[in-house]
């Protein structure tokens, strides 16, 4: 089979573009194909959580990330300025919450530098579709996919766009096409899970009365629960109703402000509606991540309910894990086998997630029994133990892949840092710009440094002048350590993820 194109991704939201990314930077062709013809200007995130800001740091996104927070915390700003709340003081202490519960305390946390910041997603959207731009990825909008045939070295793909039918060969197809993935439904993966029980409703809208709304926060009811905040004009709201009749219809004005009043009790009136979108807790987990030559990542795999702002995180560190390996396995560096560790780290991931999603939505219920136990959890999270496992549980720190080894630093995402080298100083992040691994040596003699490079380009060697060292994967998983100055198990590690193999796949 010609393969025209390494991978083909499909879905242009913020996982499938940062796939592509990831792809490119390891050197395949990548087409992108999205049904959508714009980008969603609609409400959605309102900010991105810590590991999944670190992923776009990694790969050069830090300036506009910087600006989109800068727009953001103006808007809060205004905010303050309208409704006297004092939400940076706030911010200053906490960070994140658990079902509403605002408890997560910065200084409980064992590394709080590393955190989430306030960026939307279409601020997210832009700054990654500019750097898809500048790394010539091809993006075809008003394309769906019609069908695809998996062959035993390629995908026939066809797909339907305004000028008529079309179809590609590639290597791989990832799947980025969101909870209701059509990829997934024609690969035949199985999805079981919970279905929706109630509905989520989030507007940009203007209020007659506004300060009836307030406090600001969490507001939990006999109706429901509601947030006015923390820009101008933005509501949320939890109905435990039940799940909407048609979630696809519109958001009206009429739905949201009844919502609004049965929810808050408040007698206000939503003047006008600039936006509205609205979910559900549909809990659904993939069986597998990948079938032969098809991936998923992103909603595509999972979906649950949106408490805590896990899911674009969650979403794009899949992208970050898949994309590497992906593109290892298509330059001929690593056999296929080397994908089977993407669905092997991520899923376990994804699967705590949901559940940890299914508990707040627990306790949020507006009875008596999830009342009881929603106090006790706020009482536990004083102990600064229990407040640190929920503040890791919910930002994606805690996370960790099992490599096997009995250090515990393996098999974690390390964060940003100053790493000391030769006179100067630079940052890892500044190392990891183009997807190459990096070994931090320590090594006596430079043993480790001398190691990698006999045997692969794909890793970026520094020495510094204290451990320990180690050798970190693209997507800054630390896949060894080494607290003695040795090299002891790093020719494992690289065998295992970096050492190549034969037959490169990449099209000509």
């Amino acid at each position: 089979m010609k393969m025209q194109f390494d991978a083909v991704v499909v879905g242009a939201g913020p996982v499938g573009l940062l796939t592509a990314i990831e792809l490119t930077l390891g050197g395949a062709r990548v087409l992108v194909l999205e049904r959508l013809a714009a980008a969603s200007t609609a409400m959605k995130a309102l900010s991105l959580g810590t590991l999944g800001i670190e992923a776009l740091k990694r790969r050069g996104m830090a300036p506009a990330i910087a600006e989109a927070e800068a727009r953001s915390l103006a808007a809060m700003q205004k905010f303050t300025e309208q409704t006297g709340a004092n939400l940076m003081s706030r911010a200053s202490k906490f960070s994140g919450h658990f079902a509403g519960l605002s408890l997560i305390r910065k200084d409980a946390q064992r590394e709080p530098e590393r955190r989430g910041h306030a960026v939307d997603q279409p601020s997210l959207e832009a700054m990654l579709a500019q750097r898809v731009r500048e790394l010539g990825i091809e993006l075809n909008r008003e394309c769906e996919v019609t069908g695809f045939t998996q062959h035993e070295d390629g995908v026939d793909v066809a797909w339907r766009s305004p000028t008529g039918e079309h179809h590609t060969c590639c290597a791989y197809l990832v799947g980025c096409d969101g909870g209701r993935s059509s990829i997934r439904k024609l690969a035949g993966f199985d999805f079981p899970g919970t279905p929706p029980s109630l509905t989520f409703y989030q507007a940009l809208a203007e209020i007659d009365h506004p300060e009836r709304l307030l406090p600001v926060g969490w507001n939990r009811t006999q109706g429901g629960v509601f947030a006015y905040g923390p820009i101008p004009g933005r509501l949320f709201m939890l109905d435990f109703s039940g799940p909407p009749e048609n979630r696809q219809a519109p958001v009206t004005r009429e739905e949201i402000e009844a919502v609004l009043r049965r929810v808050s009790g408040a007698e206000v009136r939503v003047k006008a509606l600039e936006s509205g979108s609205r979910w559900t807790d549909n809990t659904r987990l993939v069986d597998l991540y990948s079938k032969g030559r098809v991936l998923l990542a992103g909603d595509a795999a999972h979906v649950h309910s949106p408490f805590g702002g896990q899911g674009l995180s969650l979403g794009l560190v899949d992208a970050a894990n898949l994309g590497w390996k992906l593109a290892a396995v298509l330059r001929g560096d690593m056999p296929a086998s080397l994908l089977d560790s993407y669905g092997e780290e991520r899923r376990p991931v994804a699967k705590a997630v949901l559940a940890n999603t299914l508990a707040q939505v627990a306790i949020m219920r507006p009875d008596p029994q999830a009342g009881a136990m929603r106090d006790i959890l706020a009482d536990l999270m004083q102990f600064d133990e229990a407040n640190r496992f929920i503040g890791e549980m919910m930002s994606g720190v805690g996370t960790r892949y099992d490599l096997g080894s009995g250090l515990d630093r393996v098999g974690r995402l390390i964060g940003d840092r100053v790493i000391r080298h030769g006179d100067g100083e630079i940052r890892l992040y500044d190392l990891m710009q183009d997807g190459l691994g990096v070994l931090l040596d320590a090594s006596a003699g430079g043993r480790a440094a001398r190691l990698v490079a006999a045997v692969t380009p794909r890793v970026r060697c520094v020495t510094v002048p204290a451990g320990p060292s180690m050798l970190i994967r693209p997507d800054a998983c630390i896949a060894w350590a080494d607290e003695e100055r040795g090299t002891d198990g790093l020719e494992d590690a690289l065998r295992r993820w970096f050492i190549p193999s034969r037959e490169p796949v990449l099209s000509a």
